[in-house]
């Protein structure tokens, strides 16, 4: 077709239009997530691979950042694609088999994240990558440990400070700022994610933070966690538990952490206060980093 037919198609109020160089979309509305996906390869060339936060979405990660429409593709090094308009072109000497889904070539779920995570600027928004792919089952942190140490050393100091505390066991944002809270509480530190048992043995859940010395649990209501209406019934469910057990819980909004941090502190600080006040129950929680241990 003539390139004077194809300009003039593509011109504004025209029934096609240019979505990067030499891409071209046969339709004038909005293009949609795939067709920049599919315009972005075409553009990159034959090898490329989508990663990053599109890729991410596509494995099955549901929490944390959306791309925003950008679409963020891997070449091999020696190729000379530039970035342009919604599409981020990164040039690679470590460029992975692509794992195909709904033939969009991917990159594997850890290098997806860890490219991802190198580019936000919020340790919050990586955090929620990694807990919700980890507690998915997509990658393990051991996975995205090796790509952060083998990726390259720009961008990745976000990446590492989250995974210290996602191996540490925290599980949301909102837990990570939970510790930052705590620190400053002066309290003894708790027991992050411990299963809690009643005096007989059966498992009360998990609590997000055990203050051990006084049998307290510490909730951080997420409502991102609880995905849906079985995901509140059950948590309501452990929370009946833990008060027929004797155990009171302290529930917390994540947006309060940030938002009201030195209110918190106080409350933390008068639960922990009752608490040790009162008999301490007859439960047992076990340190996830030590087996076996509890009160």
């Amino acid at each position: 077709m003539p390139e004077s037919t194809v300009y003039a198609r593509c011109r504004p109020n025209g029934p096609w239009q240019l979505l990067l160089p030499g891409t071209v979309l046969l339709t004038s509305g909005k293009p949609t997530a795939d067709q920049l996906v599919v315009a972005s390869l075409l553009y990159a060339g034959p090898d490329a691979v989508v990663t990053g936060l599109e890729a991410a979405r596509r494995h099955g990660v549901r929490r944390g950042p959306g791309s925003n429409g950008l679409v963020h593709v891997l070449v091999p090094h020696d190729q000379q694609p530039a970035s342009a308009r919604h599409v981020v072109i990164e040039r690679t000497h470590r460029l992975p088999p692509p794992v195909i889904r709904t033939g969009v070539p991917l990159a594997p779920v850890a290098r997806a994240l860890v490219d991802g995570a190198r580019r936000l600027s919020a340790p919050g928004d990586a955090a929620e990558l990694f807990a919700d792919a980890v507690q998915r089952g997509l990658c393990s942190i051991g996975q995205l440990w090796r790509e952060v140490e083998e990726a390259q050393r720009r961008g990745t100091a976000i990446p590492r400070a989250v995974l210290r505390d996602v191996s540490a066991g925290a599980r949301s944002a909102a837990e990570r700022s939970a510790r930052a809270v705590w620190r400053r509480s002066g309290l003894p530190e708790p027991w992050w994610n411990a299963p809690v048992y009643d005096a007989d043995g059966g498992s009360l859940g998990i609590a997000d933070a055990w203050f051990d010395d006084v049998a307290l649990a510490w909730e951080i209501n997420s409502l991102a966690w609880h995905l849906g209406p079985q995901d509140y019934a059950r948590e309501q469910a452990r929370s009946a538990r833990f008060a027929a057990a004797g155990v009171p819980i302290l529930p917390t909004l994540p947006r309060r952490l940030t938002e009201d941090a030195k209110a918190v502190i106080g409350e933390l600080r008068a639960a922990h206060c009752h608490a040790a006040a009162r008999p301490r129950p007859s439960v047992r929680a076990v340190r996830p980093d030590r087996p076996g241990a509890g009160g």
